[in-house]
């Protein structure tokens, strides 16, 4: 699930924590990282267990309305229709899935009572969930491709989702896209009569791209005033006390994977960080932390200092 770039943005924030809190130690700094990197995979599994919340609310609702002899109304007709979703049912169902959720402290769902309830309530009303209401015998196609709507448009979209898990942990701000894209993939992928394709793809399985991540975060903060002077004198044209703080942190990152990391290719470190550039730091950062890198290139291949092995790597 998780990527090298997703790592790159993690080593940045970790870099940016270290330096706002002057007393942490290099090793807490390398824990809390690490954490972060599992934490990944618990909103995974945080957001597979919103599923099974809404097949619950769903059963308990239709149970209030038989007690109650409540008339069987439009609400009634959509929640009858979302409880007997085959892809909701092999969520809520699924045994390791229940077995992965049972071994975590996660705020309940159903203590969010009032959000599942308006969330059910907005997906029953949607167009897309209607059309699929008035077939009678959805097969599993219908029933994955309107879950996959109802998600697309209304579950990952949701702001109130979004301030939920800022309020729970303020790295998956930053995850919810990675896991909400990765979530798709599944979803599209998921086959009702084979359990193991729901996949539970723990970091402990990606060894190599979290070796790269400690190592790298361990040499930009061990090696900070080496990675500083390497900007010194490659921005005339802008004062050093006015560059963005971010930028300098992920130009330092970059030039230490330029410089430490012989296996990657400068042309996807340069791509990487501008991308990250693009998305998390100041309108101008892409195009300064483009002329940057460029030029801090072109003086390391001059000085012999880009040591890239492999054909093809600089």
């Amino acid at each position: 699930m998780l990527t090298r770039r997703h790592i790159r943005i993690k080593i940045i924030q970790s870099v940016y924590s270290f330096n706002l809190d002057k007393g942490r130690k290099i090793d807490d700094q390398i824990l809390f990282f690490n954490k972060s990197i599992f934490d990944t995979y618990n909103l995974y599994l945080l957001m597979l267990s919103l599923f099974k919340e809404l097949k619950n609310h769903t059963k308990e609702q239709l149970l209030t309305y038989e007690k109650n002899s409540i008339s069987k109304d439009e609400n009634y007709i959509g929640i009858s229709c979302l409880a007997k979703n085959k892809v909701l049912n092999f969520l809520n169902n699924h045994a390791e899935l229940e077995s992965q959720l049972k071994n975590k402290n996660f705020i309940r769902w159903d203590l969010e009572f009032k959000f599942i309830k308006r969330l059910v309530l907005k997906i029953i009303k949607s167009q897309n969930f209607k059309k699929y209401s008035l077939n009678k015998s959805p097969n599993l196609n219908d029933c994955q491709s309107t879950l996959i709507n109802f998600f697309k448009d209304i579950i990952a979209p949701s702001p109130y989702l979004y301030n939920f898990i800022e309020d729970q942990n303020l790295s998956w701000v930053a995850d919810h896209p990675l896991v909400n894209t990765f979530l798709l993939k599944v979803f599209k992928n998921l086959n009702i009569k084979d359990p193991n394709s729901l996949k539970f793809p723990e970091p402990r399985q990606q060894q190599e791209d979290l070796k790269f991540g400690n190592e790298l975060l361990e040499i930009v903060i061990s090696k900070n005033n080496e990675l500083h002077n390497e900007i010194e004198g490659k921005t005339p044209n802008w004062d050093p006390e006015r560059i963005a703080f971010l930028d300098q942190i992920i130009l330092r990152t970059a030039i230490a994977e330029l410089l430490y990391f012989e296996d990657i290719p400068a042309k996807v470190t340069l791509n990487e960080y501008l991308e990250i550039a693009k998305d998390y730091s100041t309108p101008n950062s892409n195009n300064f932390v483009n002329g940057v890198l460029d030029k801090l290139v072109k003086d390391f291949k001059n000085e012999n200092r880009l040591m890239k092995t492999g054909r093809g790597l600089l």
